[in-house]
């Protein structure tokens, strides 16, 4: 697979290294990794430099920039920094992806091996799909919404802004009418079964999902 474009990946942890993967899987060219941790910067990671911001964008100007962090909180504001910094996005969609022309994808979307994408969805600029989650129809995933490994999503949801869904969680669907809503910076348990609309902020765990008590 011919590369075809440098992409830069903020953040090299754990996520980060699995990013650089699914870049090179695309047929990107991993220029680097970029850290604002100056005892991570100038050393090798899996063979790729680790750069401060400033650095990466003297070298790699046109360079494609894309999250390596699943928290999304932390991703919107690595972003803002990387465009702050001058530097465009990347958009990493594995070849092993199944899904219909019916989606539109915002700019940064990754979306990792294993996943299937129904029809008439729409993804949010800088949203993560890890491995092997469903997406049924008429699904709106907010700006820098995640969902982890393992995620089913039914037919007619909304996930607002930096939600984030936890390992092997199973959103249950809404109608055209009365969509099922997760609000922006909720958060969804590892586990957890959604039945109904979750409001912005709460943490919900548990089958059926139920908000934690504080």
């Amino acid at each position: 697979m011919a590369t075809d474009r440098q992409v830069a990946v903020y953040c090299g942890g754990g996520f980060g290294r699995e990013v650089a993967w699914l870049a090179q899987e695309c047929g990107q060219n991993v220029v680097c990794f970029i850290d604002d941790d100056e005892s991570k910067q100038g050393v090798l990671l899996n063979g790729i430099p680790m750069l401060s911001l400033k650095e990466a964008r003297r070298k790699f100007p046109e360079a494609g920039v894309v999250g390596g962090t699943g928290t999304p909180a932390t991703r919107e504001l690595l972003m803002k920094k990387a465009s702050g910094a001058g530097l465009g996005f990347a958009t990493l969609i594995h070849p092993r992806v199944e899904r219909s022309s019916w989606i539109d994808i915002g700019e940064g979307a990754v979306i990792c091996a294993g996943n299937i994408l129904t029809t008439n969805i729409v993804l949010g600029r800088h949203v993560q799909i890890n491995l092997d989650c469903t997406i049924g129809h008429d699904v709106v995933m907010g700006d820098f919404a995640t969902l982890a490994p393992g995620v089913h999503v039914s037919g007619c949801v909304r996930l607002g802004h930096r939600v984030y869904i936890g390992t092997g969680a199973v959103i249950l669907n809404g109608t055209s009418d009365a969509p099922l809503v997760i609000g922006d910076d909720a958060v969804v348990g590892a586990g957890a079964v959604v039945t109904k609309s979750v409001p912005a902020g709460v943490t919900v765990v548990g089958v059926p999902a139920r908000p934690i008590e504080r």
